[in-house]
């Protein structure tokens, strides 16, 4: 007797967007984002009254006034450029995957898309979040909900999450190849890569060890056992592949952390803070690339592509060039492409998810 084989889906995961540029829909937006305990880990009585009191009395309205620079008529950003990526994967695997996309806040939901894969006849789920690094707060939150959503029902479909991209050769080549186009027009003679921050104590809470992070100066120099979940070393790790594929010097290059929320400590050094650094120290014209954003969003396209470019050339710089994200690069699509069927072929034989010779990304 013939079983008939599982179909098989992808679900394409990133983080979510207001549905449109105003107070109301940011508000419902930032109340979803924020209500998360792996985003916000305080006391929920801390959680409710920081939220409640503080950021959604005044936030929202500032929000949307940023949203508002960058939406397009399509949409926000974020959607479109996931979108044309769901797209153009989806038109990549052909019958090979009922590929779609999700939003772990706003829409398209999780639950949504998922119920919908499944009326498809989907049983069979890869999921890929759409985060280099991973994060407590973008790549665990997303996967916690995936699976949260997927076990509520009678039947439990399989389910397999590719791994932490940060240091896959096709996600560091494709954005090698977005970037140096745009570095040599703009003539930079710096480029700061500035990564989404995130608290500090959600990077010690990774360190197994108790011993390993913030412990010294270069505790990111490389990935270790008690590093090999870090944000922070991931971040760096992915830096490194960057500056080895576009040939860059030692002096010509920086990291650092943007959007810090509230008054905690968040990884460091700050982008607000590094810009007029190097504009003091002559760095004229810099390219910024955002290599934790696989999508042209709000904090790369307002945050750095505007407010950090006129803080730059305020405090005395030329220009400030922002490297677009990957979107739906032809390379980032096949980047995708490759990194699911290694990961499904791997998960098949037993094997590791990443090609012999390849920086292992840490899960």
């Amino acid at each position: 007797m013939n079983t008939p084989a599982n179909k098989r889906g992808l679900l394409l995961v990133n983080l979510g967007t207001p549905d449109a540029p105003h107070s109301g829909p940011v508000r419902r937006y930032l109340r979803e984002f924020l209500s998360d305990p792996r985003v916000v880990d305080i006391h929920p009585v801390g959680r409710w009254m920081l939220l409640n009191l503080i950021i959604l009395p005044t936030r929202p309205a500032k929000s949307a006034e940023a949203y508002r620079k960058v939406w397009m008529p399509e949409g926000s950003p974020l959607l479109v450029y996931s979108r044309a990526l769901e797209v153009a994967v989806r038109e990549k695997l052909g019958h090979e995957y009922d590929v779609a996309l999700a939003m772990r806040y706003g829409s398209p939901s999780i639950p949504d898309t998922v119920a919908a894969m499944r009326a498809r006849g989907v049983s069979d789920f890869t999921v890929l979040p759409l985060y280099p690094q991973e994060a407590t707060s973008s790549s665990a939150s997303s996967l916690a909900r995936v699976y949260e959503v997927l076990s509520s029902g009678w039947d439990v479909p399989n389910v397999r999450a590719v791994p932490a991209f940060h240091g896959h050769p096709s996600f560091l080549d494709a954005f090698a190849e977005v970037a140096r186009p745009v570095i040599a027009e703009a003539r930079a003679d710096h480029v700061l890569f500035s990564y989404h921050g995130v608290p500090e104590r959600h990077v010690r809470k990774t360190d197994t060890s108790g011993q390993h992070c913030f412990a010294s100066a270069g505790c990111c120099d490389a990935l270790t056992d008690a590093n090999r979940h870090c944000y922070r070393a991931q971040c760096f790790s992915t830096t490194r592949g960057i500056v080895e594929r576009l040939g860059l010097p030692q002096g010509g290059f920086s990291v650092s952390f943007q959007s810090r929320l509230g008054r905690t400590p968040w990884v460091k050094p700050y982008t607000d803070l590094v810009l007029p650094e190097l504009a003091k120290q002559g760095v004229k014209r810099l390219a910024v690339m955002c290599p934790s954003f696989v999508a042209d969003c709000l904090e790369t396209l307002e945050e750095v592509g505007m407010r950090a470019r006129e803080q730059f050339v305020e405090a005395g710089g030329e220009s400030l060039t922002l490297v677009p994200s990957l979107n739906a690069h032809p390379t980032w699509v096949d980047a995708v492409v490759r990194m699911v069927r290694e990961s499904d072929g791997a998960a098949t034989a037993g094997a590791s998810p990443w090609p012999r010779g390849a920086p292992t990304p840490a899960r």
